[in-house]
């Protein structure tokens, strides 16, 4: 299985999709430094909201094979400008999370603005789209050129 990297702000519901991928019981749990566990890399949502924190996420982006976007349908804001998947040399996919709330196309149009050609809709506490972003990590990893 691919190691993926969540990244978003905080309150995005990043470490609540990491349980869900997990299959883990969701429950509240404020990730306070990066956590590495199995084939997932939870960052704390200040280290994307924070420049000095920031380019620290590109150092992490090199334990992972999959570096996710994740903006909350429910955000007022996308953390992530334009074309900024170019800075990074993985595969970066984008995942609108608390998908059943407010405007989940607003959200997609930010992450596919950043450069995600692929995005996912979750809901991490029905567990819509949880199965979709695993059968992604799960599929052969390919050469990086075809991924793009």
């Amino acid at each position: 299985m691919k190691k993926l990297l969540l990244i978003g702000r905080s309150g995005c519901g990043k470490t609540t999709l990491t349980q869900a991928l997990r299959g883990e019981k969701v429950h509240y749990q404020k990730t306070q430094g990066m956590v590495f566990e199995d084939f997932l890399i939870d960052s704390p949502g200040e280290y994307a909201e924070n420049h000095d924190l920031g380019c620290a996420l590109a150092l992490y982006s090199y334990e992972a094979d999959v570096v996710a976007l994740l903006i909350a349908a429910n955000d007022d804001y996308s953390l992530f400008p334009p074309c900024i998947t170019c800075l990074v040399n993985r595969e970066v996919i984008g995942i609108v999370t608390k998908s059943d709330q407010a405007d989940p196309c607003r959200a997609e149009r930010w992450l596919r603005l950043s450069g995600c050609k692929t995005v996912f809709h979750v809901d991490s506490l029905s567990g819509k789209g949880v199965q979709e972003v695993l059968n992604h990590l799960n599929q052969q990893k390919t050469n990086k050129n075809t991924e793009k």
